[in-house]
């Protein structure tokens, strides 16, 4: 295997950065072994919080042990964003565009108050709810700009790239795919974007909340993906130049192996032993505040 280590993360972009987020839920396989889930340090808080969670991953990502993790938020903003306010194509200086008008790392800060001008410069750098990057109108997912609907992965999106450039600046050596390219080099660490829902009818549930579950089926899945070679393919995806070129500063969710507009919902790019399997339609996931 090429990690010995996989850890899904079910995102939250509830409360504060600081807040105890029962949505947030992390699991983690180590050498081959069965998902097992992370609980915060020991501390006040019942729940991981944003930035607990994010000091926790840079401080894995950093030992001698080849780790790839996977977060269920989006990684970036479609081309027409850029377009709009004249950004550069270029993910590092998006993240810090971003930072600078969106905030939302900063203590006792809801991404609401930001999008509401109580704090940060939103007005500046807001989108509209049809835009959507290329991956997820191939998935028919939700824009990045969607707030307050069911499914939206808007919120955590917007409060959680605030933490991946914090991951970024620190570790700069840390592979994140695709914008470092598209194969993944053996011995590195890996960050990406993902989907559970891609996967999660191949793990049963058992007495797991669905979030949970969601952070369960991407460690899970990452570890057998890469047992069997199908993480290779998934991250190869064949995809046109152009997908190829958005995706350097859109980015893309691991596991969508096309950029063709699906007539019908997409199958996963791979059929787990662990359950019979379940054809789902790429997207985010369903709920509302949670995300």
């Amino acid at each position: 295997m090429q990690f010995q280590r996989t850890i899904g993360i079910d995102y939250s972009g509830a409360e504060t950065a600081d807040s105890s987020l029962k949505g947030l839920r992390v699991y983690m396989t180590e050498a081959g072994g069965p998902a097992v889930e992370v609980p915060p340090p020991a501390g006040p808080k019942r729940y991981w919080t944003r930035r607990r969670l994010a000091d926790w991953l840079i401080a894995r990502f950093a030992e001698d042990v080849p780790t790839i993790a996977g977060i269920d938020h989006s990684f970036s903003f479609p081309e027409v964003y850029f377009a709009r306010h004249d950004l550069p194509r270029d993910w590092d200086t998006f993240l810090d565009d971003f930072h600078a008008h969106w905030p939302t790392d900063e203590p006792d800060l809801y991404v609401d108050f930001v999008r509401t001008g109580v704090a940060g410069l939103a007005a500046l750098r807001s989108g509209e709810p049809r835009w959507r990057r290329r991956v997820e109108e191939i998935c028919r997912a939700k824009s990045v700009f969607h707030f307050d609907v069911t499914g939206q992965v808007a919120k955590s999106t917007h409060a959680g790239l605030p933490f991946l450039r914090q991951t970024r600046r620190t570790l700069p050596d840390l592979h994140v795919w695709p914008y470092d390219g598209w194969h993944m080099p053996s011995g590195v660490s890996c960050l990406v974007e993902i989907y559970p829902r891609l996967w999660a009818g191949d793990y049963p549930i058992e007495e797991r909340t669905p979030d949970q579950h969601d952070a369960f089926v991407v460690a899970s899945w990452l570890r057998d993906a890469d047992a069997d070679g199908q993480l290779r393919a998934a991250s190869e995806p064949e995809l046109s130049d152009e997908a190829r070129r958005l995706a350097q500063h859109e980015g893309w969710i691991l596991g969508v192996t096309t950029d063709a507009l699906p007539a019908r919902p997409l199958r996963t790019t791979t059929t787990s032993p662990h359950a019979p399997r379940s054809t789902r339609m790429p997207g985010y996931r369903s709920g509302t505040d949670k995300s």
